[in-house]
């Protein structure tokens, strides 16, 4: 199994992290707030999406990576590897993303006299105080909706991607730098636009321990929801996550490419 793959993946996404992080915090409380944790995390995440799915990708089509732009693969393996990927990232993710949401979403006051101290002091501790409030299984909140978000979406990303840089590039030829940071980036919104409503739901989900709101599932979570909020609750953040998602995942696809274009 190639193992570059990873590799460049794991790079490729502590870069876009960096990129992104600013915007997916201000749309909860802080700037660069709980950064560290995420860069840790999603960096190992994102070599598992990218590595499982290039090796998806070459079992289904026998072709190497530096091999695809001169045998392109059809879009339905394209979509197929890219579910695979996220399937397989939804679970590795799920305890890290819990772990992010909550820290991000701590409204207690910083450190001033007589204020009370965080519910959480870090990723640590709270991961110590799901799993003694929750249980093991409670670092897994919300992964069911988790999964439902990234499989087809990570489909649909990708097949973007391939599309995009096809339509740009003459046939048999790599595409340019500028072609990738555009298809990668608009590869992005396109897959954020269609896991928004999902990603609404994750997060309620995930928050529901701190809140002590308790959803009985994922239907139970988007009938409360949509029932209190209407449908409009289903596409909040969805401005921010397009504004994030365009240069984070141009910058990540354009390390990709360059990190194994340069080690083949």
């Amino acid at each position: 199994m190639p193992v570059e793959e990873f590799v460049a993946g794991w790079i490729s996404g502590a870069l876009g992290l960096v990129l992104g992080h600013p915007f997916d915090t201000v749309k909860l409380l802080g700037f660069f707030k709980g950064m560290s944790f995420p860069i840790a995390s999603i960096a190992v995440v994102n070599s598992v999406l990218f590595g499982v799915y290039s090796n998806t990708l070459l079992a289904l089509t026998a072709t190497s990576h530096q091999e695809r732009w001169a045998q392109p693969p059809s879009y339905t393996h394209v979509f197929m590897a890219g579910c695979t990927g996220g399937f397989v990232q939804a679970y590795c993710l799920a305890p890290f993303d819990l772990i992010k949401v909550r820290l991000q979403n701590q409204t207690e006051p910083r450190a001033r006299p007589g204020s009370p101290p965080p519910r959480y002091r870090g990723p640590v501790h709270c991961a110590v105080s799901i799993c003694r409030e929750d249980g093991p299984w409670g670092l897994f909140r919300g992964a069911w909706a988790l999964t439902l978000r990234d499989t087809p979406t990570l489909g649909i990303y990708f097949v973007t991607y391939e599309w995009l840089c096809r339509q740009s590039t003459p046939d048999r030829q790599n595409p340019g730098a500028a072609t990738v940071l555009v298809a990668g980036g608009f590869a992005g919104i396109a897959s954020w636009a269609v896991a928004t409503p999902l990603d609404v739901i994750k997060s309620r989900m995930q928050m529901g321990g701190l809140k002590h709101r308790v959803y009985r599932g994922v239907l139970d979570c988007m009938v409360s929801s949509a029932r209190q909020e209407g449908l409009g609750v289903f596409f909040r953040g969805l401005t921010i996550n397009s504004a994030r998602a365009f240069p984070v995942n141009a910058v990540t696809f354009l390390t990709y490419e360059y990190l194994l274009s340069s080690w083949g």
